[in-house]
């Protein structure tokens, strides 16, 4: 990213890189961070990943979903071409619906260490059952706890009507 000092960049190598790799197994390692410009102000970033696929760990079959990741950054933030690559890393990765949140939130929390982050997977259905699994970090000792705990608590208090899937 020419015209940006190292401090701006933070340790971004992948985007408007033309040789991108795209690894077929999961691979948290793509991730990437830059610096957050405004750390002193709380704001959500949110991602939506529509295409997302991971196969389950029994049959081999895959599975499709909708994966939302909204977090309030702290003094990282994650790039996101990274995190697609990341994503895309799952296509070929089996674990469980339930899993693949966690692990999504659980590798983000470590990149990033953000005031406060959740991640929702809206699994296509197979079989005639859709899963919707959601998990929620708020960092301790904090006002994000609170947060954390309060929106797991509220999350699905007023359903969706599900019609398109």
């Amino acid at each position: 990213m020419e015209g940006r000092t190292e401090n701006e960049r933070g340790d971004i190598m992948l985007l408007g890189n033309n040789n991108t790799k795209y690894l077929s197994d999961y691979a948290p390692e793509v991730l990437e961070t830059f610096p957050n410009k405004h750390p002193d102000r709380d704001y959500f970033v949110k991602f939506n990943c529509p295409e997302f696929t991971s196969l389950c760990p029994i049959t081999g079959q895959p599975d499709f979903a909708t994966i939302y990741i909204s977090y309030v950054p702290d003094v990282r933030m994650v790039e996101s071409k990274s995190l697609k690559l990341y994503l895309f890393s799952f296509r070929n990765h089996g674990d469980f619906h339930e899993d693949c949140v966690n692990i999504i939130m659980n590798d983000l929390i470590k990149l990033m260490d953000p005031k406060y982050i959740e991640v929702w997977g809206k699994f296509l259905p197979r079989g005639g059952l859709s899963i919707d699994p959601y998990c929620n970090y708020g960092k301790k000792g904090t006002k994000w706890e609170q947060v954390a705990w309060d929106r797991l608590t509220q999350h699905d208090m007023y359903p969706e009507t599900i019609n398109n899937r």
